[in-house]
Formats: C-alpha cells, sequence, structure tokens
C-alpha cells in the first residue's frame, strides 16, 4: 500500500514522498525498508535518526528529518488503526461443525462459524456473522449479537445478553453465582443466597482470558459500551460498569458496585462493595477503594485518595527513617 493511501485512510498529513509502498509496521529500532514505525514517546526521539523506516507517525512534524512522515492528531490511535489495515485478523470462515451441540430451538444468523465442541442451549438467538471456537458454552434463553467472537472454552451461564461486536478471549466464565451467603448465628450454619438476576454485555466490549463476571442476585450486572476488561479480573454480583472504562489485569470489584464512564482502574485496584465511583476517574495500580469517590480526578494508595495528597503522604513515609533517627537524637539530649 501506498503511503498517500494510509494517509487518506487514516486522515493524515504527508511530509515527504507520498508515493513510498508500506508493506508492515514496526518499532523504531527494528524497522525496515517498507515499514512504517510510530512515535508517541518523546525518549524514542533519538533513534528516529537511524531508523531504517520508510515513513513514521508522529503527532508534529519534525523538520530536516530525512524520513516521510505522516502528521495527525491522535498518533497512537492512527497506529492502532494502521495495524488492522496492514495485518487484518483472519477469522475461521463460517461453518458448523457436525462436532457442536446446537438445541433445536436455537436460533443461528447468518455466516456464523461454529467450532468443535460448541454448546449451544435451548432458545439461544446467535446473530449474523458469529464466531464461536471450539469449546464455547452457551446455556439456555442466551443471546450473542452480530459480529460477535468468543474465544476458546468460553463459558456463558444461561440467560447472559451479549451485544454486537463483542469479544470475549479464552477461558472467560460470564454468568457464574455471585459470592451470596446468608450466615445463621442460630444454627452455626451458611445458608447460599439464590443468585437469580442476568449478565449484560453491550456493544463492542472487549473481555479479557480467564476473566470472571458474576450474575446479579436479582437485578442484573451490567458492562457498559465499549467498555475493555483485561485478562484476570473479578467482577461481582450486580454491579454495573458505564461506558468506555477500562478494567486492568487483577481487579476485584465487590458486588453492588456502581463504576461512571470513562473510569480506569489499573492492575490491582481492588474496589469494596455498594459504593459509587463518578465518571472520568483514573485509580493508580494496586490502590484501595474503600468509600465512594464522588468526584472525577486521579487517585491512588490505600484507602484511596487524590492523587497530590498520596504522593506527599509517601514522600513523608519515605523520610521516616530519617525523622526517625532525628527524633532520637533529640531525646537523647
Amino acid at each position: 500500500m501506498k503511503l498517500k493511501e494510509l494517509a487518506k485512510i487514516l486522515d493524515c498529513r504527508i511530509v515527504g514522498n507520498p508515493d513510498i509502498e508500506i508493506s508492515g509496521i514496526s518499532e523504531i529500532q527494528k524497522a525496515r525498508e517498507g515499514d512504517l514505525t510510530f512515535l508517541t514517546n518523546p525518549r524514542y526521539k533519538r533513534f528516529l535518526k537511524n531508523t531504517k523506516a520508510s515513513a513514521v507517525l508522529l503527532e508534529r512534524e519534525i523538520e530536516g528529518l530525512g524520513l516521510s512522515q505522516l502528521i495527525c492528531e491522535e498518533p497512537y490511535v492512527a497506529f492502532a488503526k494502521a495495524l488492522s489495515i496492514l495485518y487484518p485478523e483472519k477469522l475461521p470462515e463460517p461453518g458448523i461443525s457436525d462436532k457442536a451441540t446446537i438445541s433445536d430451538s436455537a436460533k443461528i444468523g447468518e455466516n456464523c462459524y461454529i467450532g468443535d465442541n460448541v454448546y449451544i442451549g435451548e432458545n439461544v438467538r446467535i446473530g449474523k456473522n458469529v464466531r464461536l471456537f471450539p469449546g464455547v458454552y452457551i446455556g439456555e434463553d442466551c443471546e450473542v449479537g452480530d459480529n460477535t467472537v468468543i474465544f476458546p472454552n468460553v463459558t456463558i451461564y444461561e440467560r447472559t445478553k451479549i451485544g454486537k461486536f463483542v469479544r470475549i478471549h479464552a477461558g472467560t466464565v460470564i454468568g457464574s453465582d455471585g459470592f451470596g451467603y446468608a450466615f445463621s448465628k442460630k444454627e452455626m450454619k451458611i445458608y447460599k443466597v439464590p443468585q437469580t438476576g442476568r449478565v449484560i454485555i453491550e456493544d463492542f466490549v472487549e473481555i479479557g482470558a480467564n476473566t470472571t463476571i458474576d450474575r446479579g442476585t436479582i437485578g442484573d450486572t451490567v458492562i457498559g459500551e465499549g467498555t475493555k476488561i483485561d485478562n484476570l479480573v473479578q467482577i461481582g454480583h450486580n454491579v454495573k460498569i458505564g461506558r468506555y472504562c477500562f478494567i486492568v489485569s487483577q481487579v476485584g470489584i465487590s458486588g453492588s458496585t456502581k463504576i461512571g464512564d470513562f473510569v480506569t482502574l489499573a492492575g490491582k485496584v481492588g474496589v469494596a462493595g455498594h459504593i459509587e465511583i463518578a465518571s472520568n476517574v483514573t485509580v493508580g495500580a494496586k490502590a484501595g477503594i474503600t468509600k465512594s469517590i464522588k468526584e472525577p480526578g486521579t487517585y491512588a494508595g490505600f484507602p484511596a485518595r487524590p492523587y497530590r495528597e498520596w504522593k506527599r503522604i509517601q514522600v513523608l513515609i519515605d523520610r521516616l527513617p530519617e525523622i526517625y533517627e532525628k527524633i532520637k537524637h533529640l531525646l537523647k539530649k
């Protein structure tokens, strides 16, 4: 593909030769002739002098650079789009395996792929262009929207509703029972609280490998449109996650928590149950959210607090040994 063709698709401005052939994408240090590279971190700018790439994606033009440039407002977004153009995903061709088990009451849309050992229960509705990889289990009364891809060995319990253009990676379990139990002090026994709700996954959601999303106790657990969930995440019963959130690996969200739109929870964040997190909140790695966050902003630490406040506290903690020695010295005097 010529650089000018790629520039038109990505809505970029060209500086340099528009007729260069682009055949791949690579890192600055490893790029070869014919590759497009990108620069989003200024620390890597020094590598541009010696890169063998034919063109580079940039936010701002660099004068005197002996390399064709694609200039755009969001180079990393353009990079993601370029990857999908030059390296299109290869999904299985439509077809239904004779080793799949499909209920007679299930409705399957056009152009679907259903792999070996897939199980589709009663009254399931599968949309058009859906891809179900081998070993997928879909319980009764579920719904899977158009163009959704479900990778191997995913388990989807009954009455789960999955929207369009959703991607669910291997080993994930959706709709398992929430962790609901009642302890009787009188009888000294634990009783299970039946989990009778559903899980609703809205359009354009992506869920990583080995993630678990529990069904609601009475109401629904909901994952909002466009939200991206990493591998190894636990989402409890009746949780409501808004639109276009990032939930990073090893996050745990306790039951009945409500999360707004455009929220980022970094790795290993823990969220207590029955609280609310406002929209446009970012929470740093390993933070513990023990009470509601009502204002947009960046938070960190345990318990989570505004980032600047947490940073000041960390500086003081780092100085504790020094302060302790000074106090001992003063006491001796």
